[in-house]
């Protein structure tokens, strides 16, 4: 009799065994995935980064140009009213 407890300890042990080497499985598929997704993102921000540089040599940009020094982004609180309108203190 003592023969049934060691054949259920060894399917137990068994089962546990296949268990566990499906788990392990899928936990290193989903690593691996990971992986290659993170490649292929840090891919597309290189890509991206290089793009926006090129386009950047290509399309210089122009500063408005503002009297006297004032601000004239008219997104800024502290801009200047005049300078946002084009309006100078100059003399014709």
């Amino acid at each position: 009799m003592a023969s049934t407890g060691v054949n259920v300890l060894r399917w137990s042990a068994l089962g546990v065994g296949v268990f566990y080497g499906f788990y392990h499985n899928m936990t290193l598929k989903q690593r691996a995935q990971d992986a290659a997704a993170a490649a292929e993102w840090s891919k597309k921000e290189s890509l991206i980064a290089q793009a926006k540089s090129e386009w950047a040599k290509q399309h210089p940009s122009e500063k408005p140009k503002a009297s006297s020094g004032a601000k004239a982004d008219p997104k800024d609180p502290n801009a200047d009213l005049n300078a946002i309108l084009g309006i100078t203190d100059e003399k014709k």
